[in-house]
């Protein structure tokens, strides 16, 4: 998801920017001040509460604003991203931000702040109070607004900066020229996201061959946890001593080591544009191991695609591999061919529904032609990275 905060003192243009940049990115919309008076106005258990402590003249509570916003968030699931426009406001509410993006398996991609001099922010408020009658658009409430934003904002600018994701803009111009100022930005940001791509599949369904290719189109790295292992074991490890036994009877080798292996990999090659996972994660407790490995890294899984072949043209192809060079020691024992698929009905499976209820997941024919197949995974992809960025 494409989450942006966008950041600025009263009169600075958030309003008429957050219009356009939520029309041209599809982003839902969140300001703390619209939800209140929505919720307000339908006479829900949140507006109730919100309206009473209103009523009372006092401050809705910080616990309230993130109900408020992660029910927002949820109903919004079907979006690129979120627009969050005057929130954060505190320290407080920026580490709550923080929290309440990653519970829901995301994040912010970045705070961008419009930045305008003092005088013409007075200026502009001014005249807006000729028009609009509001009552917080007079000198004196003016100056008041704009030290309370100096005072509790500059903590939150200072949080986002010591992450690398402040991004100050300058918001004097017109609007068009400010609204290019921020779009090119975001389209830099997003240059730096990774794409990590899941791909999973039943055993000779072709994840092997087609994840090379998507990386090598998309200029993603490719980690197998299958090559990783062969590796340890050419290499005569410790490690490939103790899972040369695993990985000959089909079995699934312990997660530490796997963990491990991944680890170093993504580490040893963190300037890619993203990572292509084969074979990784096949449970569910795999597919949360890798969403805390990525989370390190300050990045998340984007998309997983199965490449769906029927248990026979699995049994078919692994059979036709096992007599050429690239045959594994799996693939000579039916045995061990029909284990490895009840692994993947009994395992696997559950993984996709976990990717799919993310609503990050999509299913595609593996049969036919190499080229017919990478088509499809490339329309697929490419969707992907269309809803990421």
């Amino acid at each position: 998801m494409l989450n942006i905060a966008l950041f600025g003192p009263p009169g600075a243009g958030k309003g008429t920017q957050s219009a356009l940049l939520i029309e041209k990115y599809k982003l839902a919309y969140i300001s703390t001040g619209d939800l209140l008076r929505q919720e307000i106005a339908e006479g829900s258990d949140l507006g109730n509460k919100a309206k009473d402590i209103i009523d009372r003249g006092q401050l809705v509570s910080d616990e309230l604003i993130v109900q408020l916003i992660e029910k927002r968030i949820i109903m919004s699931s079907d979006m690129n991203g979120i627009l969050f426009d005057g929130f954060p406001r505190t320290l407080v509410q920026a580490y709550i931000l923080e929290g309440l993006l990653l519970k829901l398996n995301t994040g912010l991609a970045c705070m961008l702040s419009l930045e305008v001099p003092r005088e013409e922010l007075v200026t502009r408020l001014l005249e807006r109070g000729k028009s609009s009658g509001r009552s917080d658009d007079t000198a004196e409430v003016i100056e008041y607004r704009l030290e309370e934003y100096e005072n509790k904002t500059k903590p939150v600018a200072e949080f986002y900066k010591f992450r690398d994701k402040y991004i100050p803009i300058k918001g004097v111009g017109l609007i068009p020229e400010v609204f290019q100022r921020l779009t090119e930005s975001i389209d830099k940001t997003l240059q730096n996201v990774w794409f990590n791509l899941v791909l999973t599949g039943a055993p000779g369904s072709g994840k092997g061959t087609q994840g090379r290719l998507l990386a090598k189109k998309y200029n993603l790295y490719y980690i197998s946890t299958g090559s990783l292992l062969r590796r340890e074991i050419k290499a005569g490890s410790d490690i490939g001593e103790k899972v040369k036994g695993f990985m000959e009877s089909g079995e699934l080798v312990s997660d530490e080591i796997v963990i491990q292996l991944i680890e170093q990999e993504i580490k040893q090659n963190n300037t890619a544009r993203g990572f292509i996972f084969k074979g990784f994660p096949r449970t569910i407790v795999q597919a949360y191991i890798l969403d805390g490995l990525l989370r390190r890294q300050d990045s998340s899984v984007s998309y997983c695609i199965e490449l769906n072949a029927s248990t026979l043209e699995s049994i078919k192809r692994l059979s036709a591999r096992a007599k050429t060079p690239s045959a594994r020691a799996y693939d000579m024992n039916t045995d061990v061919i029909i284990h490895r698929l009840e692994e993947y009905q009994e395992k696997t499976l559950l993984v996709a529904d976990f990717y799919n209820k993310q609503h990050k997941f999509a299913s595609i024919d593996a049969v036919g032609g190499e080229d017919n197949v990478f088509g499809r995974l490339c329309t697929k992809v490419e969707e992907a990275m269309r809803m990421l960025r």
